[in-house]
């Protein structure tokens, strides 16, 4: 086990030195989210009141970013034909899908932290009375986002249109995660008890739970084919 994890590190860490170096997938996700926050801010209606509608606003803002970065996650071995390098390695399959899922997970979170404030500035939120669960919302609806997008941008890495076909196959998949994440975070960020929205944590943690297991048990069938 330390030594599938060891080699899972090692994919990881060379995915966040490529990103690290160049910044191309988070500049490019975090310019496209505060364009995003801007456009609601000009588009929102006076009478309406920002906090009853930013859950759902900063989840779409999420998903549209992260679905940007996820396009571009194996554009490297796209690009250099090395995703066969990689299936003939002796590094198993399943290791390589959760290197690669957490430098996705790790890269998305770090705009997240962008997002948040973000959207705390432009539209009056308070996050500061609900950071802690707000926080572990936001960890565990990504990781489920990260497992099914890490997943597909893989498959259709190889596709003539797989940066078109990526949202499509992805989207109606991560319907359960935005649903119970919006929801959850608009309780939130109107100052309800963290009690109220434990629901949506345990079926966020099933999903995950779920996702991560057959992702990663299919990666290797995936992209062979």
């Amino acid at each position: 086990m330390a030594g599938y994890l060891a080699q899972a590190w090692a994919v990881a860490r060379k995915d966040l030195l490529l990103e690290t170096r160049s910044r191309e997938r988070s500049v490019s996700m975090a310019t496209f989210a505060m364009l995003v926050a801007v456009v609601f801010s000009f588009a929102l209606d006076p009478t309406v009141r920002s906090t009853d509608i930013a859950g759902a606003m900063l989840w779409v803002t999420v998903l549209f970013a992260g679905t940007l970065g996820l396009g571009r996650s194996f554009a490297l071995e796209r690009e250099a034909d090395a995703l066969v390098g990689v299936l003939v390695s002796p590094v198993p399959r399943g290791a390589v899908f959760l290197g690669k899922f957490l430098a996705n997970l790790l890269v998305v979170l770090a705009v997240e932290v962008v997002i948040f404030p973000v959207y705390a500035l432009f539209f009056g939120l308070e996050l500061g009375r609900a950071l802690g669960g707000l926080a572990l919302l936001v960890f565990l609806a990504t990781v489920g986002f990260m497992a099914l997008g890490t997943l597909f941008a893989a498959i259709t890495a190889h596709t003539r249109h797989g940066e078109s076909l990526l949202p499509i196959l992805m989207l109606p998949l991560l319907i359960p995660v935005v649903i119970f994440a919006a929801s959850a975070t608009q309780r939130l960020l109107v100052g309800r008890p963290l009690a109220e929205v434990q629901g949506n944590l345990r079926m966020l943690l099933a999903f995950d739970l779920v996702i991560l297991f057959v992702c990663t048990a299919v990666f290797g069938a995936a992209v062979e084919e």
